[in-house]
């Protein structure tokens, strides 16, 4: 059954293909209208600014703080009840250091604020955050996908694998449309998304 939404689509595998087809479309309006050079950098109000942005068309909850409990596997993200204060702290934290950028990025992903679609989402605000600081980005399309989700697994407990990972991977190229482009499709593919090429959408 598919999770509730806008287009009034039942099927699951479905819904993905709607999801990733328009998401991927919203990505590329993103970087291409420059409305993602006016989004707040590092806060949780421009995180979800950017998930407004790219699920706004699919589901009401866009944008907005889940009232849900969720969990992946056997991990469960920060309970509902707590979510509020997780995201207030998480504005807090610095984010003047690639180390500090990592951390602030595993905090949002435990905290998972959305009920669809953080990781998609929250990939972007990490390289909104490294542009600021360090006029860098990752290049998505250089990260191993097992790789990446090992490392994101792990980084509750320890964030060195990722913090190693994603250095290895930064780019200075931040204005590089393609690396963008590419980047988006692995961030969907990451979540198993891999039926269009957003260049070709």
């Amino acid at each position: 059954m598919a999770l509730e939404n806008k287009l009034g689509i039942k099927n699951s595998a479905e819904l993905a293909e709607a999801e990733e087809r328009i998401g991927k479309l919203k990505a590329r309006e993103l970087f291409d209208s420059g409305l993602i050079n006016d989004v707040e950098v590092g806060t949780f109000a421009g995180l979800a600014a950017v998930h407004k942005h790219l699920f706004g068309e699919i589901y009401d909850f866009a944008g907005e703080l889940r009232t849900v409990n969720i969990s992946k596997g056997n991990f469960r993200f920060a309970s509902a009840m707590y979510l509020r204060a997780a995201i207030d702290g998480i504005d807090k934290m610095p984010m003047t250091t690639l180390d500090e950028i990592v951390e602030k990025y595993v905090e949002m992903n435990i905290a998972h604020p959305f009920r669809e679609g953080n990781g998609r989402a929250t990939r972007i605000w990490l390289d909104m955050m490294l542009k600021r600081a360090l006029g860098a980005a990752v290049d998505w399309s250089r990260v191993d996908k097992s790789d990446y989700l090992a490392a994101m697994e792990r980084s509750p407990v320890k964030d060195l694998e990722l913090k190693t990972l994603l250095k290895s991977a930064l780019t200075h190229d931040v204005s590089n449309r393609e690396i963008y482009m590419k980047g988006i499709d692995a961030s969907y593919a990451y979540e198993g998304y891999e039926t269009y090429i957003t260049e070709r959408l």
